[in-house]
């Protein structure tokens, strides 16, 4: 029964875009484990509050990784 826990900053994708996270990876674990293990795979999305997440000492917001996926650097 595998559990794929996914951290992100809040605000960073929305509903749709969290829905095909747990789809994707989904597929993702079954295309490894096989079809049988569908019912017991178990995706979670979990939220951080923007600026409670850091990478190398420095905390992140919502802005920061929204300029980071637009290519602007981290820091």
């Amino acid at each position: 029964m595998p559990l794929v826990n996914v951290k992100v900053i809040e605000g960073v994708f929305d509903a749709e875009q969290k829905q095909r996270i747990v789809r994707d990876l989904t597929e993702a674990m079954v295309e490894i484990e096989g079809e049988n293990m569908r019912p017991v795979t178990w995706v979670i999305v979990e939220e951080v509050t923007s600026g409670e997440w850091g990478i190398g000492g420095n905390p992140l917001s919502t802005a920061d990784v929204k300029a980071l996926a637009a290519g602007a650097p981290v820091g």
